[in-house]
């Protein structure tokens, strides 16, 4: 069966929601907080940063399979990946290809969300030429045989997202804000509280939090997991229905109130 074939997770037993364990996307509040702003504008077009503090970090290498341009931690960590992969896998990394690293633009289908491609900390991988099809559920075989090497670099697997992106892997929060501590990202001196979701954000917490605000509220917001507009207004309606601060952020109060963890 080719590497690229689509096949259900369940037949392979995994649950693609929680695959990552305790891994989460890094999101937009850590990446501008903590890194800076790759440009001043954003749509769906891919563009090359124009920050110049961010620019002075961007890293141009051959990794193996494919050249890449990214944050320079981001390639070379996956650098080590293409290695693993070339040492336990060869037959795929032999199919290995690559739809791009850096790439400053908005997430598929969302008006509000920076892709974490804009910082060049992201990857979309093909396999024989193939790439994996946007939120059809499924996955290309291939990928079943090589999720867990990325994740050992500290690698989150886009399968995880409500829309299913199995070809997209992104360096996790928690490893972008150990790059920043240990100086290996050169900080734009931000803070960042770690308990909150805010504008921008993407990830299994925020359709988690989409959910139970339907619930609670009895709407129809979509759980598409991007915390968008509509979100963000219906934070706001929760917020003005239970006596909170009306500012439209998930904080500690709001998420108590909700019954969720960040």
């Amino acid at each position: 069966m080719a590497l690229s074939t689509p096949t259900d997770f369940a037949t392979h037993g995994i649950d693609r929601f929680t695959v990552n364990g305790d891994m989460r996307s890094a999101r937009n509040q850590t990446m501008l907080s903590l890194i800076g702003n790759p440009r001043g504008n954003y749509d769906q077009e891919c563009r090359w940063p124009t920050n110049q503090a961010i620019l002075n970090q961007i890293k141009i290498e051959d990794v193996g399979p494919f050249k890449v341009s990214g944050l320079a931690p981001a390639v070379e960590a996956l650098g080590n990946v293409m290695d693993d992969i070339k040492a336990e896998d060869r037959e795929v990394y032999d199919a290995l290809g690559t739809m791009g690293m850096l790439c400053c633009r908005l997430v598929r289908g969302s008006t509000s969300a920076i892709s974490n491609h804009s910082w060049g900390t992201a990857i979309d991988v093909t396999l024989e030429g193939k790439l994996d099809k946007f939120k059809d559920g499924r996955v290309q075989k291939g990928l079943l045989r090589i999720y867990k090497i990325f994740q050992r670099h500290g690698f989150f697997w886009g399968a995880a997202f409500s829309r299913e992106d199995s070809m997209h892997f992104e360096i996790c929060d928690q490893l972008i804000r150990k790059w920043v501590d240990e100086g290996k990202i050169t900080s734009g001196g931000g803070n960042v509280d770690n308990g909150v979701l805010d504008f921008g954000d993407r990830g299994p917490e925020v359709t988690e939090l989409q959910q139970v605000l339907n619930l609670r509220l009895g709407l129809d917001l979509d759980t598409d997991g991007v915390f968008g507009p509509a979100t963000r207004a219906t934070v706001m309606e929760f917020q003005r229905q239970n006596g909170l601060t009306i500012d439209g952020v998930v904080g500690p109060n709001t998420a108590a109130a909700l019954g969720i963890d960040l």
